[in-house]
């Protein structure tokens, strides 16, 4: 019984009066990045731009964008849920209502938003629910967290074109990943941040469908 209550709390994602209530004080996270050595919180460099991905594990989902040409800085954290300044324990209990999420800033004179999109459809199975291969839960979900109209519009499009694009390679699974409005991003401990730069032979469980993603929506993000 018990057993059956935790794995129905990983599937579902708790309501907002049902989630844990969280604190204050925020978690130690680090100041800069191992990789690159730019400073993981804002005030970031004028005229960059930010996005938020969540594709499953974040290690590996991070890997996926630090060393793109363009991009600034990478972090990753919790997003989508209820619980403030959550710890990385209380995300995996199912009971925050999180997205492991990847923090991603960029210039967008060097690297669109699209050229985003297409890594973050590439990078993962977005067909599979509240997973990613072997981990199983609501951290898992597919999700894209826009910060403007532009964006949003970019997403949106974005996902009906990998849609076709599945569907044309045999893949009749349907997309599940959430398009929302970017809210509060809570910075996770300093362990998780560039984790696989820290440990290489870290586990990264992210695996794409094999289809690409069509390149030009015909959307801008400005």
């Amino acid at each position: 019984m018990f057993l059956a209550q935790m794995f129905d709390r990983k599937l579902n994602k708790p309501s907002a009066q049902t989630a844990l209530k969280g604190r204050n004080e925020v978690i130690d996270s680090g100041t800069h990045h191992f990789v690159n050595g730019n400073p993981l919180h804002s005030p970031y460099p004028e005229g960059m731009e930010t996005a938020v991905f969540g594709m499953g594990c974040f290690w590996g989902v991070e890997r996926m964008f630090w060393n793109r040409e363009g991009v600034y800085v990478t972090a990753v954290g919790y997003a989508a849920g209820y619980t403030q300044n959550a710890t990385y324990k209380e995300v995996c209990s199912g009971m925050t209502g999180h997205n492991e999420v990847v923090l991603v800033v960029y210039d967008p004179k060097i690297v669109s938003y699209e050229d985003l999109l297409k890594i973050f459809w590439e990078g993962h199975d977005p067909t599979q629910g509240n997973r990613q291969g072997n981990d199983i839960g609501t951290q898992y979900r597919s999700g894209i967290y826009t910060s403007n109209e532009g964006q949003k519009m970019a997403a949106i499009a974005s996902r009906e074109a990998y849609q076709e694009a599945l569907q044309q390679s045999g893949v009749s699974r349907k997309i599940t990943t959430e398009i929302e409005d970017a809210g509060d991003f809570f910075f996770a401990e300093e362990y998780h941040q560039q984790y696989l730069a820290k440990n290489p032979d870290g586990y990264c469980g992210i695996g794409g469908t094999g289809v690409s993603c069509p390149i030009g929506t015909g959307v801008q993000s400005g």
